[in-house]
């Protein structure tokens, strides 16, 4: 499976079904792309309503015809119809086995949401904007996520040191960080965040600049 990163907390995944997760390409000041470069995607996955995640989900959805998931309030906006879910529901969309589960984090519409599911033959547990709370380990044991994808910012979001004890109670194999330097506000250094999880868990940490692709 190819995993790029779009910069802030957007991603797209292939692996023969093409899935994108908030997508925040225009107006990202870190972002290498645009939508013209994901001419086919079969999943958009959004996890809240905040600009810098919901992005160009819709613009997407709209050239693409791929299937909008996030909370019911998103899916079912007006603009386009997806598929609205809420936490601890499984949807299977183009045969992707999605959950949703809890994020900490104010939203103005809807709920902050993170998203587990099943590409590639790994099972992948995107964070979404989230602080640190005790469910993570049970989510971790319930779901043994491979790849985990973890906000660092802090001030929105869990800082470095937060991060990564969720990682540790999660215990994936991989885990990438993700919603920082996208602004000034949002300084930390992904470093610090690789250090600490490499004294404290056995997940390998791969930091990602927009625009660079991995395979897993």
């Amino acid at each position: 499976m190819k995993i790029t990163a779009l910069g802030h907390s957007g991603f797209f995944f292939e692996d023969g079904k093409k899935l994108i997760i908030d997508p925040f390409l225009t107006g990202n000041p870190a972002a290498k792309n645009t939508i013209a470069d994901f001419p086919q995607v079969d999943v958009v996955l959004v996890t809240h309503a905040h600009p810098d995640h919901l992005g160009d989900a819709y613009e997407i959805v709209k050239k693409t015809g791929a299937t909008l998931v996030s909370t019911h309030e998103l899916a079912v906006s007006g603009e386009v119809t997806g598929e609205g879910m809420n936490y601890g529901g499984t949807v299977t969309v183009r045969d992707i086995p999605i959950t949703m589960v809890k994020a900490e984090h104010s939203v103005g519409v809807g709920d902050s949401a993170g998203f587990i599911w099943t590409q590639g033959g790994k099972v992948i547990y995107h964070m979404g904007d989230t602080s640190l709370f005790s469910d993570m380990k049970f989510l971790g044991e319930v779901y043994k996520p491979d790849i985990l994808f973890v906000p660092i910012g802090d001030r929105y979001t869990m800082n470095p040191k937060d991060a990564a004890l969720a990682t540790s109670w999660i215990d994936p194999k991989v885990v990438i960080p993700m919603h920082y330097k996208t602004f000034p506000f949002l300084v930390q250094d992904p470093t610090e965040f690789k250090e600490l999880c490499e004294a404290s868990c056995r997940a390998i940490v791969t930091i990602l600049e927009p625009a660079q692709t991995i395979e897993i």
